[in-house]
């Protein structure tokens, strides 16, 4: 197995990438690892998010909504 160190900002250790065939094995061995899949989304789902993202544009930029700052985004992922 070939894990690779994804270093943060601050140059930690923030993450780690295992490549896809070794996360394949390891889902077979460890069956509680697929809860931690997140579901792909439908087309469906990717345009209403889009959707939703420029009418929030709209709204920051007419004045109605105040701008999230970078920290509320990133906690949003």
């Amino acid at each position: 197995m070939s894990l690779q160190i994804i270093k943060g900002g601050n140059g930690e250790p923030a993450g780690v990438f295992i490549p896809i065939n070794d996360g394949e094995m390891m889902k077979e061995e460890y069956q509680n690892l697929q809860a931690w899949e997140e579901p792909e989304q439908t087309k469906e789902e990717i345009v209403a998010g889009l959707k939703e993202a420029i009418e929030e544009v709209k709204l920051i930029k007419d004045g109605k909504v105040k701008p999230k700052t970078l920290k509320e985004l990133l906690d949003e992922l």
